[in-house]
């Protein structure tokens, strides 16, 4: 039986867990920061084993990865690619079928990623900047009207993007953020980006990429604004949803293809500039404008929470889908059931903000009732 090891530990690698668990013949492993009972479960149940510890430690997972002759690993969050957990797998000569550190620059360095595909002409960008000048960032500012989406090159947890008229009143607010992230320098990078305001719709494109070609999978919206009717911050996601014919109301096939071109443009544009293949999870946030389908930025992993969505209804065995991934060739476009799913977070008071700990869940019956009928929910604690 081959031994896989899953890194990470959230509602989306609990979800990447009972995908590769459909496969009869896997052992899961699983390498976690803390206990995720659903992933424990499944993990005892294929005769696998757990492990409580570092997750962005590539020393200490390796190390686990070795001890327990793991065949084939999927680190799975953004900071744990970002730490090269990937790479210190690969040095040992266990096969990741998730990008390397250099390969999820694309995610953590948003400076990087717009470069490149400026740099080897891929369609889909707005206007942007990137500055490590306080004065330049607010001239900017200045010449697009006020209008922006100012962006921390590095990770935020999905958290840090703002954007006028949104989480900024104005164009003088956007200064004054672009000011503060300059001074913050997240995760040790001295640029920000910022970007021409778009509006339209968005939406997430996950797929699979064998570094020659990418397989989307079906499309999902994201919600990400907390409380009733938007009206709160950005979160990681309080909920998502996607169609049964693997589209959205509003977006058409030509629109879904559009943005897929722009992503296999992508991985061929890294393989140009690096010489290497890019293997993994590629995730586009898209929004559909006026002008057609742009790109608002990538992450080199499953989303969350679009990754219940998807791998609920894939009907391949995700197993095989890695396997084929880490060998360059994918042979056949994976499948999905021709299934509409929902998901909805419950969160704590205070989320995404400082939250309430240790507090009770209480459920009346009616939303029991709606609970037991959802095909897909998380808690998202």
């Amino acid at each position: 039986m081959p031994n896989f090891l899953l890194v990470g530990n959230g509602a989306r690698e609990h979800a990447i867990a009972e995908a590769v668990c459909r496969n009869p013949a896997v052992r899961l492993f699983a390498f976690m920061s803390a206990n995720n009972p659903g992933i424990a479960s499944l993990s005892k149940k294929s005769k696998g084993e757990v492990a409580i510890g570092n997750i962005h430690s590539p020393e200490e997972v390796a190390r686990f990865a070795k001890s327990h002759k793991i065949g084939l690993a999927f680190p799975s969050p953004d900071a744990v690619l970002a730490a090269g957990v990937s790479d210190a797998l690969i040095a040992q000569g266990i096969p990741c079928a998730a990008p390397t550190k250099e390969a999820s620059r694309l995610e953590w360095d948003k400076s990087y990623a717009r470069e490149l595909l400026r740099d080897f002409r891929v369609p889909g960008s707005p206007k942007f900047g990137i500055f490590d000048n306080e004065q330049e960032a607010h001239s900017f500012i200045d010449s697009l009207g006020g209008q922006v989406a100012v962006k921390p090159s590095g990770l935020t947890g999905g958290k840090g993007v703002k954007v006028t008229g949104f989480q900024l009143k104005d164009g003088i607010e956007a200064k004054k953020y672009s000011s503060e992230l300059l001074s913050i320098r997240h995760s040790g990078l001295a640029s920000i980006v910022i970007e021409e305001k778009l509006d339209g719709e968005e939406f997430s494109l996950q797929a699979f990429s064998d570094g020659k070609k990418v397989f989307g999978m079906p499309l999902v919206q994201d919600h990400k604004r907390a409380y009733e009717g938007d009206i709160g911050p950005n979160t990681g996601g309080m909920g998502s949803y996607s169609d049964a014919n693997g589209l959205l109301p509003f977006i058409s096939k030509e629109h879904r293809d559009a943005a897929l071109s722009i992503m296999q443009k992508s991985i061929e544009a890294f393989r140009k500039k690096t010489g290497k293949p890019y293997l993994g999870i590629l995730y586009g946030g898209f929004m559909l404008t006026s002008s057609g389908v742009k790109l608002i930025e990538y992450n080199c992993r499953f989303g969350d929470p679009e990754a219940m969505n998807a791998l609920s209804i894939l009907t391949s065995d995700l197993y095989g889908i890695f396997e084929q991934m880490v060998q360059e060739n994918i042979t056949h476009a994976p499948t999905f059931a021709k299934k509409a799913t929902v998901c909805k977070y419950l969160v704590p008071e205070g989320y995404p903000g400082k939250s309430i700990t240790d507090q009770p869940l209480a459920f009346n019956q009616s939303a029991l009732g709606k609970i037991r009928c959802a095909r897909v929910l998380r808690l998202g604690l």
